[in-house]
């Protein structure tokens, strides 16, 4: 591919260190580049993001480089259409945001309180371990209500199916543990299933969904819900934590912290690209694609799009059109389990701000996100104010 110097120079280095100038100078000089080191064409430009996202029968996810369908078997995040419909429908009432509120309140609340008084009498912590992905991980784990299987067992699943796409992704032969996890996601949901447990997975085998189908989307579930939801409550921490003006605004009028939230997601989503294939020769913001090649939609470049949002660099709480941002997709793939997670981090940011006096950044902790695809901070290190007894 001739005629994009700035794909051309664009490394993946780069993008997972600090993608966001070289994003911003692909989005004015060639807002759809063709990046060999992506092996595919990057689209920064929003309005040719959401182009993309819509047009399902155009950018389809439905193609056997899909690695996480070669590990866990076809679901909603590799199928579209009719068949991707069948795969999500099932799921969608127990996310919607009332019964979501319902369901999970109280879960996410007992959860956040237990790990954040645990941490009260240290005046020390890293709140990406010790908080976010302990929390993200009970959250699913709830969510899924499988039987026989604790948090520790789902963590566990998850981080071997995680590790067997990796290696798919990088062109490796996948880890045999991948295959021995989905097995053993399998059993329990055949156990859920027979003892018709409270669980969205029951639904789903209800709205007629067979075993396997209920197992690949379950796997689907855990992915999205643990390794997004904790960069997402990562980075939002990180963010006010860092702007003393804007955390201020906030412990001044708690009511901003989702709008804090939503901002915390346009400039610095968990998920900074969605890949799409061709389906056929089109045309896209002035460039040639042909059919099966690999598009990525760069999430993180089109929530810092000038034309929609004006300074788009600086961290506001206050801005007006921050739910504007991408950072749940857009489309027929839009995160099933967005209000999970912003109920999640809501209730994660209050508490951390309310039971740790003067919670404030380690001045020798400060780490910026990194990653290529999943984006948040390698840890938050945070200082607070002991009570005396």
């Amino acid at each position: 591919m001739h005629g994009f110097p700035l794909g051309a120079a664009t490394t993946l280095a780069e993008l997972a260190a600090d993608p966001h100038p070289r994003l911003a100078a692909l989005r004015v000089g060639e807002p759809v580049s063709w990046v060999p080191e992506l092996g595919g064409w990057l689209v920064t430009r929003r309005d040719l993001a959401l182009e993309v996202m819509r047009a399902a029968e155009t950018y389809t996810v439905d193609d056997p480089r899909f690695t996480t369908a070669r590990v866990v078997g076809p679901s909603m995040l590799s199928t579209d259409g009719p068949e991707h419909a069948r795969h999500r429908e099932p799921f969608v009432d127990p996310f919607r945001v009332r019964d979501v509120r319902e369901r999970f309140t109280g879960t996410i609340a007992e959860e956040t309180a237990a790990l954040v008084g645990a941490l009260r009498g240290r005046g020390a912590a890293e709140l990406r371990r010790e908080v976010a992905g302990p929390l993200a991980v009970a959250v699913v784990a709830a969510a899924l209500g499988l039987a026989g299987a604790d948090a520790a067992a789902v963590l566990s699943w998850y981080d071997r199916i995680v590790r067997a796409v990796d290696d798919l992704t990088a062109g490796r032969t996948a880890d045999p543990e991948g295959a021995v996890a989905v097995g053993q996601l399998r059993g329990s949901v055949e156990a859920t299933l027979a003892a018709r447990q409270d669980s969205v997975l029951v639904a789903a085998a209800e709205g007629g969904l067979g075993v396997p189908e209920v197992v690949s989307n379950a796997a689907v579930l855990m992915f999205g819900g643990i390794e997004t939801t904790e960069g997402m409550i990562a980075n939002a921490a990180l963010h006010l934590l860092s702007d003393p003006e804007q955390l201020e605004l906030v412990r001044r009028d708690p009511d901003l912290v989702d709008n804090a939230i939503e901002e915390s997601l346009r400039l610095e989503p968990a998920a900074a690209v969605v890949d799409r294939y061709a389906t056929g020769d089109v045309e896209l913001g002035g460039a040639r694609i042909r059919g099966g090649d690999l598009v990525v939609v760069s999430i993180a470049g089109a929530n810092r799009d000038p034309a929609v949002f004006p300074d788009p660099s600086r961290f506001d709480v206050r801005r007006a059109n921050a739910r504007a941002h991408l950072a749940f997709a857009h489309g027929p793939h839009f995160c099933l389990g967005a209000h999970l997670a912003r109920l999640e981090t809501r209730i994660c940011l209050l508490a951390l701000l309310d039971e740790l006096p003067g919670l404030r950044l380690d001045p020798e902790g400060g780490e910026p996100p990194r990653g290529l695809v999943f984006r948040k901070p390698p840890s938050v290190r945070v200082l607070w104010d002991q009570q005396a007894e």
